[in-house]
């Protein structure tokens, strides 16, 4: 009998699999990739067609001889890594490593880990996709190119440690642009008018709006408002209190919502975030673990939902079919379309290699698991099973009624100066559908509406009985700051990045300080600001939204071998190096730019004090360097205007919180401030593993000023960590939380603080540079 050796890269996925295949598999794990570029240098040889020098990683020697020795014995070799580009080329470095005269090996891909789809990955083997693995690499050289060549750049002009990369440059840059629109906005101030009136025959009192006047709409286009003081308010409530008023029209038309598409990445980390105010890394790290498999008792080990890093929302045929009967038997017929729901991406750089994410088995209902999974893990699968249940259920359908009601007069020939419409909406939903299963959730405040109960019986002629009126004073409001999940919708929407890179793009540029997340909405640092600003000015042609989606494009048609490695790099590399050389020619007159000679003089030399940037922000520093290596912290570096904390109240006085900067980062202040003192820190949003009940806050060493993480209850709770903590439990010893670190020599990895049970963190991600430079 013929011996058979799987290979995957997580040994969670091999310990699934395992369960399935029989006595004459073999199944292991590489634990992510087995090589990389080097961390010393650039590792790319720009002489001979891009081609990359890559390493194995350290660490790694010990699976790499235990690969070779296992494959030697093996009689046919399935290499079953993510059905990715991540996954083709890690699949490609392995079988390098093992390849043999005589052996075949093959590329199986599972896009569920059920029997099911490892029995049809077995019966279905491939070579490994040249083209996908060129792809692939071309992303990777492009982005350690531009993170090892445009770094160095910023340290020059602005100071050491600072990072750049093609996509996260241009997150940034959203981020920054919607910080500029916030701050130039000016509010323009309108009224909107309502009246309560009463039907006479019904005795019923209903709400109206005021929207014309002489035929001329009040809707507020944003720039002339038709009502934009109280005084004009008044002046046309006096005047509507001269009229009397019928209804005119009564319109009404059935309204049918149909249900949404089923979750691709980028739509399960809006939602999760939205829903369940999980961040983007967190929602990847949980859906890892429901596709990688999942004890659920009697069953076993067994992958809950489809591989979770895609952009189609294909499903398939025997999937519909289980959801279709699923809904059948327990809602009806009613809520079941008489044909199949199918969804289609417009996105032109979608990919269709994968299904949508759904559950593997929607008989595998979220309570018939929930004592198996714990709670994060438990909210997310409910998420998505709910999503794609719904996603083939009928549509809601609502009746609406709206009422337009006209002002009159009594005279003689029956004129008025001016003539008002008022008019009333009524939405009732007479047919939930899909919403049985899937309720809408905004996160801006958004589906608020007017309606109004009409009263039953109203017809067109009657005479309605004004009550009262009264006016409402509004001022328009600046574009909302991205959260997380809107600026995920908007790169998605850009085609910029891909499933796998999203959830890395955000927790790059909060992690380099570039950004705050602060009450969930991402706000633009000073630091956040100055890089930007120096990126667009002199790099545009590369730090912009549609050169970065071109890039997608050109690595998807290298994917389908419509395009070429070299000529792609080529394109890209040459006019940015001709760019680099010129301006790195001229960085000290760059940097001297960005410093301003101030007024204030240094109180040890007399020499005049500049304004410079380092790695705390911007500071004085004495003119006379280095002879007088005085410096200062710059006066009044503070926010001019402190940013009302949303939902965070004063626990000593009630006055609402604001947010307040110091040298030790960003903080929570009485906006009642110097009468109440209290302050209160910002938290991660994370409960603390040790208390459950304090949530962990970010701080900084007074005297090292070193970032360290403690519980908010010190001291009743002394949890405390150099390292972030994340909420995954110890697959080893069960411990609720594990430490997020690095190295040099194993990269990042997951710890447990109790076992030290280590989990390696793959993930596609941008190159910064890490090399030394003189500058």
């Amino acid at each position: 009998m013929d011996k058979s050796l799987v290979i995957v890269e997580s040994p969670s996925k091999a310990k699934t699999i395992n369960k399935y295949l029989g006595k004459n598999y073999k199944v292991i794990a590489s634990v992510g990739h087995i090589k990389n570029l080097p961390k010393s240098k650039i590792g790319v040889d720009f002489e001979n067609d891009y081609i990359p020098t890559y390493e194995t990683i350290p660490g790694k020697e010990k699976i790499i001889a235990e690969l070779r020795k296992c494959s030697k014995d093996a009689d046919k070799i399935y290499i079953a890594t993510d059905p990715d580009r991540e996954g083709e080329a890690i699949a490609y470095d392995i079988a390098d490593e093992i390849k043999g005269k005589n052996k075949k090996i093959y590329r199986v891909l599972f896009n569920e880990i059920t029997r099911k789809g490892i029995e049809e990955g077995i019966n279905n083997p491939l070579d490994i996709d040249e083209h996908l693995v060129s792809s692939q690499q071309a992303r990777r050289v492009m982005d350690r190119i531009v993170g090892y060549k445009l770094s160095p750049f910023l340290w020059k002009v602005i100071y050491y440690g600072l990072s750049a990369g093609r996509v996260q440059s241009v997150a940034l840059k959203l981020i920054c642009e919607r910080e500029e629109e916030i701050r130039n906005f000016i509010p323009i101030e309108y009224w909107s008018i309502f009246a309560d009136f009463k039907d006479s025959a019904k005795d019923k009192v209903f709400q109206s709006k005021l929207i014309q006047k002489n035929d001329v709409g009040f809707k507020f286009n944003g720039e002339n408002p038709k009502i934009s003081n109280e005084a004009e308010a008044e002046e046309i409530i006096e005047d509507l209190k001269t009229k009397l008023y019928k209804i005119s029209d009564i319109q009404r038309k059935e309204v049918r919502r149909n249900p949404y598409p089923p979750f691709i990445t980028s739509s399960l980390q809006q939602d999760a975030s939205v829903r369940l105010r999980f961040a983007p890394k967190k929602t990847m790290m949980l859906a890892q673990k429901l596709y990688e498999g999942i004890d659920i008792g009697e069953e076993g080990l067994v992958g809950l939902i489809t591989y979770m890093r895609t952009d189609s929302t294909r499903i398939s045929n025997d999937a519909i079919d289980e959801a279709r009967d699923f809904i059948k038997t327990n809602f009806g017929k009613e809520y079941l379309p008489d044909s199949p729901k199918l969804y289609t991406r417009k996105a032109a750089n979608t990919q269709d290699a994968h299904e949508s994410i759904r559950p593997t088995s929607v008989m595998r209902t979220p309570p018939s698991i929930k004592n198996h999974l714990t709670s994060d893990l438990y909210k997310l699968y409910e998420l998505i099973w709910r999503r794609f249940v719904a996603c083939q259920m009928q549509s809601s359908v609502s009746d609406q009624v709206t009422l337009l009601i006209d002002s009159f007069v009594e005279s003689s020939n029956g004129q008025q100066i001016n003539k008002y419409q008022f008019r009333t909406t009524d939405t009732k939903i007479k047919f939930k559908g899909f919403l049985a299963l899937y309720e809408d959730v905004f996160e801006n405040g958004d589906g608020t509406t007017e309606d109004s109960i009409i009263p039953e019986g109203i017809e067109v002629g009657d005479i309605v009985d004004l009550q009262e009126l009264f006016k409402k004073q509004h001022f328009t409001s600046p574009p909302p700051r991205y959260t997380e999940s809107s600026l995920i919708k908007q790169l998605d929407n850009l085609g910029i990045g891909r499933p796998s890179t999203y959830a890395m793009i955000v927790s790059t540029i909060i992690n380099r300080t570039y950004v705050d997340l602060i009450e969930r909405k991402l706000h633009a640092t000073e630091l956040g600001e100055a890089v930007n600003k120096l990126l667009t000015k002199y790099f545009q042609d590369i730090i912009n939204e549609k050169f970065t989606a071109e890039m997608e494009e050109e690595f998807d048609k290298i994917a389908a071998g419509e395009a070429h490695y070299k000529e792609v790099l080529d394109e890209f590399y040459k006019p940015f190096e001709h760019d680099l050389e010129i301006l790195n020619s001229k960085s000290k007159d760059i940097k001297a730019s960005l410093q301003e000679t101030t007024d204030i003089i240094c109180e040890k030399c007399g020499s005049p004090m500049m304004i410079k940037w380092g790695r705390n922000g911007r500071f004085l520093s004495c003119t006379g360097y280095p002879k007088c290596k005085n410096a200062q912290p710059l006066p009044g570096e503070q926010q001019v205007h402190d940013e009302i904390a949303e939902g965070k109240f004063c626990d000593k006085c009630g006055a609402p919180m604001v947010v307040k900067s110091s040298r030790y980062g960003k903080f929570l202040g009485c906006s009642n401030y110097p009468e109440c003192k209290n302050i209160m820190p910002i938290t991660l949003g994370i409960k603390c593993p040790k208390c459950g009940e304090g949530e962990v806050v970010g701080r900084t060493a007074q005297k090292s000023r070193k970032k360290f993480y403690g519980c908010s209850r010190y001291p009743d709770c002394d949890f405390i960590t150099n390292y972030k903590p994340v909420l995954q439990k110890c697959e080893s010893c069960g411990n609720n939380y594990m430490l997020e670190k690095s190295t040099k020599k194993k990269g990042s990895f997951l710890e447990c603080p109790q076992c030290k049970h280590k989990v390696t963190v793959e993930s596609e991600k941008e190159e910064v540079s890490s090399i030394t430079l003189n500058v």
